[in-house]
């Protein structure tokens, strides 16, 4: 049971699984950060626009 331990100790492949994991999310937020912000100034241009078109 204690070489099981100690293999399972010494095993990191998890902890690499994890770690891209976390760049996974990290990658994820800022593009969602990205997207939201994009959003609010394109809607904004385009009430620009229609305001200027119907008026």
């Amino acid at each position: 049971m204690s070489q099981f331990l100690k293999s399972f100790a010494k095993n990191e492949s998890g902890a690499t699984a994890i770690e891209y994991g976390l760049i996974a999310a990290g990658i994820a937020v800022a593009i969602i950060f990205a997207v939201n912000t994009l959003g609010s100034t394109l809607s904004g241009v385009f009430t620009d626009v229609n305001t200027k078109i119907k008026g």
